[in-house]
């Protein structure tokens, strides 16, 4: 297992098909489907072995959904216009240093 590269509240971009989102959770290996994992086409299926994030993600029309990604195949995303996702103010209060800041969990 690899230590997670990304942090919660970090903007990233997917690297190969470019779509935005705001990291929200991480586990520390896959941890989704053998369906979903097998749907992925074999040429660009990453490792199971490393880091995956849970993504608040945007198309580039501005569409939300929620994304899944390896820690391969996602670079920060640092000058790209601001990300809006419902998900967001639920998870999230406020930023600091380009990062998104978690909300207590207590509230």
């Amino acid at each position: 297992m690899d230590t997670a590269k990304f942090l919660i509240g970090m903007p990233v971009r997917h690297r190969l098909y470019g779509f935005r989102g705001i990291i929200f959770d991480v586990d520390p290996t896959f941890g989704n489907t053998e369906e979903w994992y097998q749907s992925i086409p074999e040429g660009v299926r990453p490792r199971k072995d490393q880091p995956f994030y849970h993504l608040f993600a945007v198309n580039p029309d501005q569409s939300p959904y929620i994304a899944y990604v390896s820690e391969q195949n996602l670079v920060e995303d640092e000058d790209g216009p601001p990300i809006r996702h419902p998900g967001i103010d639920a998870y999230f209060e406020g930023m600091e240093n380009g990062r998104f800041l978690a909300r207590d969990k207590a509230n």
